[in-house]
């Protein structure tokens, strides 16, 4: 797992719970690195899970929702250093559909070593997709927190509906986003 979402997981715990916090998280997580991320490094999911497991425990907080709520302030911090990513899709069904068609393409010409998920999206109509997961990881309360943080960015609002799946022995998580309306 690239060394950015670890570094931008300890901003998230900075900004939400103090610097304090992400030295006590680093210290109570038994992490092989130590907690010493550089945003090109490569390091084992397995981290993560231990720092978002960590933090549920001293935050009282369900990991999966810190994962959600991390995954809409990572989607941000995307969006302001990649604007270009964004710039060139006119809707959330727009954007998601350019995950693995343009966004994971560009992320591999710079980081060829790097293991993406796999996003396969599928309209259904004008107002709701599918939008199937496919990771070795199980962070799938992160992606359903950066397509709410998705919807945001694009002004529209969307009820994300998640269920696991198992077609050929491959197993998947399909995300049923429906559009509810428009920001006010």
């Amino acid at each position: 797992m690239k060394g950015m979402v670890f570094t931008e997981l300890l901003g998230f715990v900075e900004q939400t719970y103090g610097a304090d916090a992400v030295d006590d998280l680093i210290e109570a997580s038994d992490l092989p690195s130590g907690g010493a991320y550089t945003a090109v490094g490569t390091y084992d999911h397995k981290e993560m899970q231990s720092l978002v497991t960590t933090l549920a425990a001293q935050s009282h907080t369900p990991a999966n929702e810190l994962l959600g709520l991390f995954g809409q302030h990572l989607i941000g911090r995307f969006k302001s250093l990649f604007s270009d990513f964004f710039m060139t899709a006119a809707t959330l069904f727009d954007f998601l559909e350019s995950i693995d068609t343009h966004i994971h393409v560009e992320v591999r010409k710079l980081y060829p070593d790097a293991e993406l998920p796999e996003f396969r999206a599928e309209r259904v109509g004008q107002q709701a997709m599918n939008l199937d997961y496919r990771s070795s990881r199980p962070f799938e309360a992160l992606a359903s927190g950066l397509i709410l943080g998705a919807a945001h960015i694009y002004g529209e609002t969307v009820r994300v509906e998640r269920s696991s799946h198992e077609i050929g022995g491959e197993k998947f998580v399909r995300f049923s986003i429906r559009k509810t309306g428009a920001l006010a």
